[in-house]
């Protein structure tokens, strides 16, 4: 007999907005949140409605500002960096090591407010929080000698990023540059997650960071935040085709920058028998649907290995967790574990279930479909978000899904015969932000590795963008500026000596640390 679920105790969006309005009244109205610019919260722009991908239900949605509103954000923020660059940097460590103690304070809420944004179970929402934090509290502890001689950039820092790590990626990187000595702007992203950062620079603001969060399409915004001439650098996340747009612009300006662009990630198997760790990883893999910049979509299998491969895929793709984040069987259990909730929004499921449907249509093998039933889900509600895991096998050129990241927890088999035919499919994307390649033989995998066109290749290993002092970077078309992670992201959003090259993959020179 199925079990009726519920809401877990306490976590409702109308809990969470209410401990918004109780934690930063400066930040959150009644029914909205606002921008902050020119050191103040603004009640400006236009706020859009906007839907919970985990049941469909009302959440705040992003108080879009028009260019001009933008405009007058850039300058005044460039006047808090003229400010900002003469603090002493044991002022500038107190007051970030203050926000991180904030959102500490904060963590359940900011992670709630994930959990209901952008879909996140509530162990990756707490970790996105966590690592937030922890990273930025490496630097603050050892910033003096990253910093060295180095003077803070001419102005502010522009940060453009995706939905899927609101805290571990962007509120990291903008506290980072902030600690470096520059004021910071960012753009929150369009599909989720301006409450979670309208808190967290709230936080931030309250010590005196000089912080700017403003919403907006990227179209009426760009020309503020990517060409204006009051930016220092520019710092991007998300896809390939938004970032070749704002590479060719920061190209034309000479304007410093970082983009990190998506990439597929592959995973290839040759002359492997250790069957039970790949057993244990795969679940693992489904982490958040896949929707990573470093998640694994693809598995390149020796075609002479494939039963073995499938007798250990199969079973661990059957474990993965799927369902609503909160549904508990009583209102006080704790969280439940899953492996990913909803996608970002309904339409993307759509368009992924499409494409899924087509590549079959057109040739694909279809070896496994999650099936709703196995989900938690709350009665009636809402499922419109939420895909099942999938793994075809072979899918036809013509579908996306051949050379594509899905962005979703879609599975895809390419089947090899020859070393140059595993490479190949490895490369099919023009460079990627990480590849894993399992082999029993070392001489085998230490002459493959060096010729896949990863930043980082692991040896039967998942990798990730990673924490702390692990730089970060990609090639070809992944990710175009500065590399970052470590030392890396203080030299990228400062200034060194004259004629320095920093380290990372421009039209004119690649160059590794």
């Amino acid at each position: 007999m199925a079990l009726t679920l519920t809401l877990k105790s306490g976590t409702s969006w109308p809990d969470a907005w209410r401990r918004c309005l109780e934690v930063a009244p400066e930040a959150f109205r009644d029914d909205r949140v606002l921008n902050l610019w020119d050191s103040s919260w603004q009640a400006d722009g236009h706020a859009l409605p906007a839907t919970s991908p985990v049941d469909g239900g009302p959440i705040a949605g992003p108080p879009r500002l028009d260019r001009d509103s933008a405009r007058r954000a850039v300058r005044a923020s460039l006047d808090q960096h003229r400010r900002w660059r003469h603090v002493p940097l044991p002022e500038r460590r107190a007051r970030v090591a203050a926000t991180l103690d904030a959102l500490t304070e904060h963590r359940d809420l900011l992670a709630l407010l994930l959990v209901w944004e952008i879909g996140k179970p509530w162990r990756l929402a707490r970790a996105d929080v966590d690592r937030a934090i922890d990273g930025v509290r490496w630097y603050v502890d050892g910033i003096e000698p990253m910093i060295g001689e180095r003077a803070p950039l001419d102005g502010p820092v522009s940060n453009i990023a995706s939905w899927n790590y609101p805290m571990s990626v962007l509120v990291h990187a903008m506290l980072v540059q902030a600690l470096a000595g520059n004021a910071v702007i960012a753009k929150t992203p369009t599909d989720g997650g301006v409450a979670c950062l309208t808190l967290a620079c709230a936080l931030a603001a309250r010590e005196g960071i000089p912080v700017t969060l403003v919403s907006g399409s990227g179209g009426e915004l760009s020309e503020a935040l990517v060409r204006a001439p009051e930016i220092g650098c520019v710092s991007f996340v998300g896809g390939r085709d938004t970032g070749a747009a704002v590479a060719t612009a920061v190209a034309d300006l000479g304007k410093r920058h970082i983009l990190e662009q998506e990439g597929l990630n592959t995973w290839g198997i040759w002359n492997y028998t250790d069957w039970e760790s790949l057993t244990a990883v795969v679940p693992k893999l489904f982490d958040y649907g896949k929707q990573r910049c470093t998640a694994y979509p693809r598995f390149v299998v020796q075609r002479s290995l494939f039963d073995e491969f499938l007798a250990a895929y199969l079973p661990a793709v059957r474990r993965v967790r799927v369902g609503h984040p909160l549904a508990v069987e009583k209102r006080e259990d704790p969280y439940p574990e899953l492996d990913f909730g909803p996608l970002i929004n309904a339409a993307k499921a759509k368009e992924l279930s499409d494409q899924v449907a087509e590549a079959i249509d057109r040739g694909a093998v279809p070896l496994h479909r999650g099936r709703p039933a196995d989900a938690r889900f709350l009665p009636g509600q809402d499922t419109s978000a939420y895909v099942h895991p999938v793994t075809l096998l072979n899918p036809p050129p013509s579908s996306p899904l051949h050379h594509a990241e899905p962005f979703g927890p879609v599975d895809t088999i390419v089947l090899v015969d020859t070393e140059a035919e595993l490479l190949a499919a490895m490369n099919a994307s023009n460079g990627a932000l990480v590849a894993t390649l399992a082999t029993d033989d070392q001489e085998t995998y230490d002459r493959l590795a060096p010729q896949i066109r990863a930043f980082k290749v692991g040896h039967g290993r998942p990798r990730s963008r990673g924490d702390r002092d692990e730089l970060f970077g990609g090639f070809g078309a992944s990710w175009r500026g500065a590399f970052v992670g470590g030392d890396l992201l203080v030299r990228a959003v400062t200034q060194g000596p004259a004629g320095e090259r920093l380290p990372g993959n421009f039209p004119e020179y690649q160059l590794m640390p």
